[in-house]
């Protein structure tokens, strides 16, 4: 029986476009936000208004050994009023495929605007809280984070 080798086989096709797919879902993502990135996603957010510093206690550590697991705890002064409170905190971090972390929304009724949760960075990089304020204003507070061990990214 002759065969023709111009034409590839049904099993050949499924065994390659099967590999295709595995490279495709496993291979790690490259492409990390840029501290340009995670600017515009703040812009984007709120469009022409100036981050004050202050208000905001950021808890990183400075080198994280594993980057799968940092923890990350935040607190904003607030009396947490009415007429005075914290309604969001975003978390952003430029090194990440995606520059929003998490997003945190609060209410007057809240006795006060913390939370801890732990993130995975990819790699050495800043991460930077942005509290949103009643009144409207901002505040922000950035912390460099080292990064020794592979993150999300290796």
């Amino acid at each position: 029986m002759e065969r023709n080798c111009s034409k590839p086989s049904r099993r050949s096709l499924l065994v390659a476009g099967g590999a295709a797919a595995a490279v495709l879902v496993l291979a790690p993502r490259l492409a990390s936000a840029t501290p340009q990135q995670v600017t515009a996603e703040i812009e984007k957010l709120y469009p022409g208004k100036a981050l004050a510093e202050g208000r905001i206690k950021l808890d990183l550590p400075t080198i994280a050994e594993n980057g799968l697991v940092v923890p990350l705890n935040f607190e904003v002064e607030s009396p947490m009023t009415d007429k005075d409170y914290v309604k969001a905190v975003h978390v952003f971090a430029d090194g990440n495929p995606n520059p929003g972390v998490a997003t945190f929304h609060f209410t007057p009724m809240m006795p006060k605007a913390a939370a801890q949760f732990r993130l995975r960075l990819a790699q050495t990089q800043t991460v930077v809280a942005v509290a949103e304020m009643s009144d409207g204003s901002l505040y922000a507070a950035r912390r460099e984070v080292k990064v020794t061990i592979g993150g999300c990214g290796g």
